[in-house]
């Protein structure tokens, strides 16, 4: 499985920012609502829940928030990249500004849980963080996490 299998070209949205976590993860939901067909405010209730177990926010300014839901026939990514970083709860208590969202059927736990370790793995990597925040569109950060080399180094 690569991140490109996770990720619809359309799955990847710059924003001017959000005041908050709430906001941020509701960017996320209304991106998964139009790309993959799921209903935004469940998937906003899956996304807090979720939170509310413990801040999915990883350190380095990077969230990996994830939830399952109903709709899907197999694990999807939506990727928010926020121009103002906000609070987040994260790790190492910097705001978050990259949004790495992972999204599966209710059934799908082992395939969810690679995901997650693949994406992990891939946004501990500097160079990776530092070329997304630097890229000028929503179709350059859909390549780069796309891009075969970049999803097998992870």
């Amino acid at each position: 499985m690569t991140i490109g299998d996770l990720l619809d070209p359309g799955a990847v949205a710059l924003r001017a920012g959000a005041p908050g976590k709430r906001q941020a993860l509701s960017l996320v939901a209304d991106v998964a609502a139009r790309v993959l067909g799921v209903d935004a405010h469940t998937t906003l209730e899956g996304l807090m829940d979720r939170e509310a177990a413990g801040s999915t926010g990883v350190g380095e300014g990077v969230a990996i928030p994830h939830a399952r839901v109903d709709g899907l026939d197999r694990v999807r990514a939506v990727v928010v990249r926020l121009d103002t970083p906000v609070a987040f709860d994260a790790l190492d208590d910097k705001p978050v500004d990259l949004l790495v969202a992972l999204f599966a059927p209710r059934d799908a736990s082992a395939q969810h849980l690679r995901a997650l370790a693949r994406v992990a793995r891939m946004m501990r990597q500097p160079e990776t963080r530092a070329a997304l925040r630097q890229a000028r569109s929503a179709d350059a950060i859909h390549v780069l996490l796309t891009d075969e080399a970049t999803s097998t180094a992870a």
